[in-house]
């Protein structure tokens, strides 16, 4: 039987943004055009495997409505990843996922990994947000930033793909228990097209 690794992944973002679109499009791969907004949160799991074990994606989307914003520590408590979405044609969003940022420094648990998803790629025709200004701030967080598109599913897995290394190294570190485990495996280098501040190299935990 094989061992299973459960990853809590909380995904962040203002309203509108595609963050339920960008779970649908990893758990299921599919995309609705008229998905209707998260009241409070959604709960959805994909288990993928790696080596010798499984790794479950346990996966919160938070309602993006500011109503809805005083329940989103319920979820980012506890953890291991939280992925912030923006839309690249909508700078206002951008200044949301500062804001996002900036509450997760404070209030959420100390080693949370940060991942940075510019979504609707598809639209770069009228951008907003240059992909430069996202790489430079999530440099500055030590943050993975990557662009995607939900619709045209590009960058989704390896959104995620991307994160459980860097979540597997960090929960190394003494005291963190922010995913759960039942045997070792070994870490795979991120993907080169995503950016990210730590890097972590591939080593048996």
């Amino acid at each position: 039987m094989m061992a299973i690794r459960e990853l809590k992944v909380c995904l962040l973002g203002d309203t509108g943004v595609g963050k339920s679109s960008i779970v649908c499009r990893f758990v299921q791969d599919h995309f609705d055009h008229n998905i209707s907004p998260t009241i409070g949160a959604s709960f959805m799991t994909k288990t993928v495997p790696c080596g010798n074990e499984l790794h479950k994606f346990l996966i919160w989307d938070t309602a993006g409505q500011e109503r809805f914003h005083s329940l989103a520590p319920m979820y980012y408590r506890g953890s291991a990843a939280a992925v912030i979405v923006y839309d690249i044609t909508k700078q206002d969003s951008f200044y949301t996922l500062k804001k996002w940022v900036k509450e997760l420094k404070e209030h959420g648990p100390e080693n949370i990994v940060m991942a940075i998803a510019g979504n609707k790629c598809d639209l770069s025709d009228i951008r907003e947000v240059p992909l430069k200004d996202a790489k430079e701030y999530a440099e500055s967080i030590g943050a993975i930033v990557v662009e995607t598109s939900a619709k045209n599913a590009i960058n989704i897995e390896e959104l995620f793909q991307g994160i459980r290394p860097v979540v597997l190294t960090v929960c190394q570190l003494p005291g963190n228990s922010l995913i759960s485990t039942s045997a070792a495996s070994q870490l795979m280098a991120l993907p080169a097209h995503l950016s990210a501040a730590v890097r972590p190299p591939a080593q048996q935990i």
